[in-house]
């Protein structure tokens, strides 16, 4: 199919990292550096070593080998990557744009855009959400005026890096991106303001159909008042209105054929303007159904009334006690966790086609999510941002919302706002400044849509196959309240490592080997920083794993390995956050071998690089000050999506996988790693207590020395060493269109590490 001349594109730009005027704080940044050739190769040894048997190994170093050696392909890769460098802003910006997000043809839904859920509210008649709405319309556009002023504060670096200034320019691209499908690769772009003036609305949908409402009308913004009336106007609009086919359906489809939809469509002038407005809205306001009230309510009722049965919790109950708390001991802390996942999945994917999967448009970056029940939260379109840039705009409107109640809007007596024009008064943007009420304001306009019989079908297509994926998907929460983070930091532990080692523990406990794991690490330190890998499936994590399911080590000597393993994915994460890391790297000199026309090396069409790019656990902290966590799923077809939020006294974990997979179980994943937290709490009090003060390594130097650095490892212990072929042996066949396909499939990078401690 050849595509024809798009005429939204002629008001829009491309983003890519020529394309972005950085600001001045931007450009006073560091540039990318490129590693040195044999840093790198040494690391990718050390990462492959944990995965394979003995002979592919040997194999796989001779390849390593060939390419390092003095005038090999590498030294000359390397060269032309140096030179290019100097010619770039960030020289793996627009590769890794492609790689891991842009020539994906996988559907965004699970697949990369990550859910987030916000505290649930308590709406007691059908307005409060549309109060809520309107106080959230407006906490995003008081943030809005300060990133249109490009007046965010600096973020700063912490931990052993603390004080290095942060890139800002994910968090100006979170309301001026969209995301455009094309047939073999996507295209990022925002609102051209040379050809069109900047967007003054957002999109609501409701009832599947999509709205068109100014928020900023003669230079002014809206009240919340007259928010409140407009969205009243599209509810009973939606509602009266007759049938709309589910459109939005065609964005949670396969890449290629949403492209060839799209393509379609743009032959009506009508669906020509719809598409229009939705690409160049500010943001998508997404009014849902609710999906989970009557299941959570049923299973709060039944917990209370009888504890769900006897392999569940009534023999947790004492029935002649006159008063029981139902909230304390046994497993009755899963009934949250229970209520978290429906409200994680309408986040993630609308729960399906006949529920609000069709009220979503999933190429917009930011989309917000109102249901009718009080579940509230996003879905965010993830190639433009980090989940940190996200976070933060979460945390000013949770704290916007809680310091401007929204049921206040519209009462008789409602007290003035706070702050309601602070960010508009302080930055000075007239144009954002708050209306008075106007009395005459225009209808919300209905976008229309003229469907052909091909893109009947392709909706069609797109249905059956999100529904499959939804059904598919195997979503579980664990609120571990047993400790949190402080524990960690009492024994001088990095919180974050323990976490990643906790999940090496787990899916050894489950699977007797270790796999390829993605964990980010931001580079922000640097102009247009994005990520880099911590790998935390090493060596020393494998000789530690090993040590702690084998009944003939001594504690002392398992805590020994467990500060060696430690201290491993600690040197691994400052090397990614000082842009040293190997991912980035491989990838720069795999793309110059392209771009040169050159035969692609042996180091690139072996078999472990591919196994070691294939990221079985997809993995990530994305930490909040308040009750709201972050979803998403699985990268390939037999691996787990685990993303954690650690706070003082408990952590939270979301975890996913997919149901047709007879090598993966979240379930029985998260039962592991609970016991795994346990065991590991276990051996540091029995070995630990009091922590030691001999060695702090939350602030070991990255070449720093320790009487670990020459101590045990799992073969002086007697512990077999690496496994022959155990790698891949229960790995399915690969799947048309599984998340196999592609020879780098890369999880969803939610949050960059920042070494916590």
């Amino acid at each position: 199919m050849s595509q024809m001349p798009d005429v939204n594109m002629t008001r829009m730009k491309r983003q890519g990292s020529e394309d972005v005027v950085p600001c001045p704080t931007t450009q006073a940044l560091p540039k990318l550096p490129v590693p040195p050739l044999q840093q790198t190769l040494e690391g990718y040894l050390k990462v492959v070593r944990p995965l394979v048997s003995d002979d592919e190994y040997e194999q796989t170093k001779r390849k390593v080998e060939e390419f390092g050696k003095p005038g090999g392909d590498g030294e000359m890769l390397q060269e032309k990557l140096l030179e290019y460098a100097q010619t770039k802003v960030n020289w793996v910006y627009d590769w890794w744009m492609d790689d891991m997000y842009l020539t994906a043809r996988l559907p965004l839904v699970i697949n990369s855009s990550p859910g987030m859920v916000f505290p649930k509210q308590i709406f007691t008649e059908p307005s409060d959400q549309l109060r809520f709405a309107a106080r959230l319309i407006s906490g995003i556009m008081d943030y809005k005026v300060i990133l249109d002023a490009r007046a965010l504060p600096i973020d700063y670096a912490r931990g052993q890096l603390a004080g290095q200034p942060l890139c800002m320019e994910q968090y100006y691209r979170l309301f001026s991106s969209y995301r455009v499908p094309g047939l073999t690769r996507d295209m990022l772009v925002s609102p051209d303001s040379s050809v069109m003036p900047e967007p003054e609305h957002i999109i609501v949908v409701c009832k599947n159909q999509f709205f068109v409402l100014d928020v900023i009308i003669n230079f002014k913004r809206l009240s919340e008042a007259d928010l409140f009336n407009q969205l009243k106007r599209i509810m009973q609009a939606a509602t009266a209105g007759d049938r709309c086919e589910p459109v939005g359906l065609l964005t949670a489809g396969d890449r290629t054929e949403w492209a060839k939809a799209r393509i379609k469509l743009m032959e009506d002038s009508t669906n020509r303007d719809s598409l229009d407005m939705i690409e160049r809205c500010i943001f998508v306001l997404c009014m849902d159904e609710g999906v989970c009230c009557d299941k959570t309510d049923l299973t709060l009722a039944c917990q209370m009334l009888h504890g769900n049965g006897s392999h569940s919790n009534t023999p947790n109950r004492w029935f002649d006690k006159t008063m029981q708390d139902g909230a304390s001991g046994g497993d009755d802390t899963t009934c949250q966790e229970k209520n978290d996942v429906p409200l994680a999945r309408q986040m993630l994917h609308g729960d399906g086609s006949y529920s609000n999967t069709a009220n979503r448009w999933f190429d917009k970056t930011m989309q917000f999510i109102v249901a009718d029940d009080g579940a509230c939260g996003l879905v965010y379109e993830h190639s433009p941002s980090e989940g940190v840039a996200v976070v933060q705009l979460v945390e000013h409107l949770l704290n916007y919302i809680r310091v401007n109640p929204w049921n206040d809007v519209c009462q008789r007596d409602s007290p003035a706002i706070p702050h309601a024009c602070h960010s508009s008064q302080k930055y000075g943007s007239k144009k954002m400044l708050r209306a008075q009420s106007i009395c005459e304001l225009p209808y919300p306009r209905r976008l229309r849509w003229k469907l052909s019989p091909e893109v009947f079908h392709y909706l069609k297509t797109s249905r059956e196959s999100v529904d499959r994926s939804i059904a598919n998907m195997d979503l579980h929460i664990m609120r571990y309240t047993r400790f949190g983070k402080s524990f960690p930091k009492s024994q001088n532990m990095s919180p974050d490592g323990f976490v990643q080692l906790a999940l090496q523990l787990t899916y050894f406990k489950l699977h007797k080997r270790l796999v390829s794991t993605y964990e980010s690490a931001s580079t922000r330190r640097f102009q247009l920083g994005r990520v880099d890998n911590i790998r935390a499936a090493s060596i020393e994590a494998h000789n530690w794993v090993r040590a702690m399911c084998s009944d003939t080590v001594e504690d002392y000597d398992r805590m020994e390995l467990f500060k060696k393993a430690l201290k491993a994915q600690r040197n691994f994460t400052l090397q990614a956050l000082k842009g040293q890391g190997i991912d980035c790297h491989l990838l720069g000199l795999k793309e110059m071998a392209a771009m040169i026309d050159m035969p692609m090396p042996d180091i690139f069409t072996d078999e472990p690089f591919d196994l070691t790019n294939k990221f079985v656990l997809s993995t990530s902290q994305v930490p909040t000050t308040m009750d709201a966590f972050m979803c998403y799923g699985p990268v390939v077809n037999n691996g787990y999506g685990a993303c954690y939020n650690p706070h003082d006294d408990y952590i939270l974990f979301c975890l996913s996988s997919f149901k047709d997979c007879g090598d993966s179980d979240s379930e029985m994943f998260t039962i592991a790693l609970r016991q795994a937290l346990d065991d590991m709490q276990h051996l540091c009090l029995k070995v630990n207590h009091p922590p030691s003060p001999v060695m702090d390594l939350r602030k070991v130097d990255i070449n720093g020395d320790s009487k670990m650095a020459n101590g045990l490892d799992g073969h002086q212990l007697g512990l077999p060493m690496f496994p022959c072929g155990m790698a891949r042996e229960n790995n399915p066949t690969r799947k048309q269109n599984s998340r196999d396909d592609d020879d780098t499939a890369r999880g969803p990078i939610v949050d960059g590490a920042m070494a916590q401690t």
